[in-house]
């Protein structure tokens, strides 16, 4: 037997511990062309939240079922293999579950890992992996950031959030956070490295805050939120602006928010565009490499909050949701 955290039911607004539950489940086959993995660490990822709710699905990805393992990504050691590309003592990051142990055929994002033993295992799924790609192409490929540069990122305390402020930062832009209390501002300009951050518990007022942060307007906007705070960014923005939609948390859990400062994308000569980590794939691994270098340098740093165990999955995944961890949020099943 194994064990797998699967959807208890649809989650309604905020999502809680008992949407889940941990459950055994028969070890099945193994098939020609496939492999089994023990899954040694859960990458946990706000997006996911989406296709939780009843009647979700979309071109990227068809909806959770109830009774069915939740799903995510993860990464593997492979101890059972019929699959030439995958051996048995191989790892690889694939689109999974929440699951002990998972049989795969290789696709569905799926891609061998080579680890340094140097490195924390669970650092692959966090800024060297899924987290670390995702703020790399959003900032690199579509913010094209040039230094000296007004960079805004929203949720910066969160996974992404923090490498984006980083990289940024290393290339000579000035950084500006959004986060949800004081507390978590501190810590981004102390550990983090944002030159300056907002927070909604001593500044709820957005859009004043931001005009005095950034006087002279925002170069890029790095949005994980959507909403109200995309809305007030648009109406800040200089001439030839990018706006990066990586995410939009603001509405995982409540009614979608309307956009009324569309016009000002005309007018700023502004580009805004969305994008998927997995649409780079083929540039992961230089990707990989240049955010290692950055970390051998000491330009950019891994903060996670990281969980132990199977049964932890369900409240790592909700203190993500609701700003309590800070970083990426991980959890390992050695």
């Amino acid at each position: 037997m194994t064990r797998a955290v699967v959807l208890a039911r649809h989650p309604e607004g905020a999502v809680v511990e008992q949407d889940f539950d941990v459950i055994e489940m028969p070890v099945g086959d193994c098939p020609a062309g496939y492999f089994r993995t023990r899954n040694r660490v859960i990458s946990l990822d706000a997006g996911f939240r989406q296709w939780m709710t009843a009647g979700a699905g979309d071109n990227y990805l068809t909806g959770m079922q109830v009774g069915d393992p939740v799903q995510s990504i993860v990464l593997g050691e492979v101890i059972e293999s019929h699959h030439p590309d995958y051996p048995v003592g191989s790892f690889v990051s694939a689109r999974t579950a929440w699951e002990e142990s998972s049989v795969l055929d290789g696709s569905d994002l799926c891609s061998a890992l080579i680890v340094d033993g140097e490195i924390p295992l669970h650092q692959y799924m966090g800024i060297l992996g899924p987290t670390g790609m995702t703020a790399w192409v959003g900032l690199h490929e579509i913010g094209r950031p040039k230094p000296g540069e007004t960079v805004v990122v929203s949720a910066a305390g969160g996974a992404v959030g923090t490498v984006v402020g980083q990289l940024a930062k290393s290339e000579g832009c000035r950084v500006i956070g959004l986060t949800s209390t004081r507390e978590k501002a501190q810590w981004l300009e102390a550990e983090v490295g944002y030159d300056r951050v907002i927070d909604r518990e001593t500044q709820p007022h957005l859009a004043n805050a931001l005009s005095a942060a950034a006087p002279e307007g925002i170069d890029i906007f790095f949005d994980n939120v959507g909403g109200n705070a995309l809305n007030i960014a648009m109406g800040q923005l200089r001439e030839q602006a990018r706006l990066v939609l990586c995410g939009a948390i603001s509405q995982y859990e409540s009614a979608v928010e309307p956009l009324t400062n569309s016009w000002e994308l005309i007018t700023k000569r502004a580009r805004m565009e969305g994008f998927m980590f997995s649409d780079y794939v083929e540039s992961f691994p230089a990707i990989a490499e240049d955010i290692r270098a950055r970390l051998a340098r000491g330009e950019v740093k891994s903060f996670d909050a990281v969980y132990h165990g199977i049964e932890q999955t369900p409240r790592a995944f909700c203190d993500m949701m609701h700003g309590i961890s800070r970083g990426k949020c991980l959890v390992t099943l050695d």
